[in-house]
């Protein structure tokens, strides 16, 4: 008989969060779920990890049967202290999300959600995160719930090589109003910052940031076009940040 999987879910919008909920309630589909999630909103840590605060995990009753604990560090904290302190193992799944709002082309990099699913992947656990291009907290996830569960299957079926994680956003469309998955690549882009300088009560000045994001990448195979016609962009995603065709140029430097 086939051993039950275990899935590892967390997020970086806080156990709170409309988005996480949706994802146990499909993850459940596929195996047995302990949730290790931030007790507060842990947006744009990027991969953060808390080393000069004690860290402090809370059981919470909020998923309805589910193992589940509220931690006070980042995502990445929490897939560490669920891998080593709540399931004393490596689940055979990482799943990170919903976030509310999408983690395409270079906002991966400050994403606390896709962090979470790459420390997954640097642990060697095949690992997904889900996003909806939707910041409305109490958006509706079931065009995620629908494809996420596709890609899913689709995952167990096809394993992949276990340093890879899957980045997942998905078009604020109607699920019916959706045109399908494309598999694409991260997009160059970048966010244009700007400050804003304001005052405290006190006359201090403090700044605020700012800015648009600036989608320079018209070519029609990345994530941001696809989402842009509608499509579930599937991004593979590696942690080996190496320029690899710059490697290979360094090597005539005469050091």
């Amino acid at each position: 008989m086939e051993k039950e999987r275990l899935i590892l879910v967390t997020n970086d919008d806080s156990v709170n969060a409309k988005g996480i909920h949706a994802l146990v309630e499909m993850a459940q589909q596929f195996g047995k779920v302990v949730v290790v999630a931030p007790d507060k909103p842990q947006s744009g840590m990027g991969h953060a990890i808390t080393i000069n605060d004690p860290l402090r995990l809370v059981s919470t009753n909020l998923f309805h049967g589910i193992e589940a604990y509220a931690c006070s560090g980042t995502p990445v904290d929490c897939v560490k202290l669920g891998i080593y302190e709540v399931l004393h193992r490596k689940p055979d799944y990482v799943f990170s999300g919903i976030n509310h709002g999408e983690n395409s082309s270079t906002n991966v990099l400050y994403s606390g959600t896709m962090s979470a699913a790459i420390e997954g992947a640097m642990e060697g656990i095949p690992s997904i995160g889900f996003s909806l291009a939707d910041f409305d907290s109490d958006a509706d996830f079931t065009a995620v719930q629908h494809f996420g569960a596709k890609i899913v299957q689709k995952l167990i079926e096809s394993p992949l090589n276990k340093s890879v994680c899957l980045n997942v956003n998905v078009p604020k469309l109607k699920q019916t109003s959706i045109q399908g998955i494309q598999i694409c690549k991260q997009a160059h882009a970048y966010w244009a910052d700007r400050f804003e300088r304001r005052k405290d009560q006190f006359g201090r000045d403090y700044f605020w940031l700012t800015g648009e994001f600036a989608d320079v990448d018209q070519r029609p195979d990345t994530d941001l076009q696809a989402l842009k016609n509608g499509f579930v962009s599937v991004v593979p995603t590696h942690f080996d940040l190496t320029a690899y065709d710059t490697l290979q140029q360094m090597k005539n430097w005469n050091l």
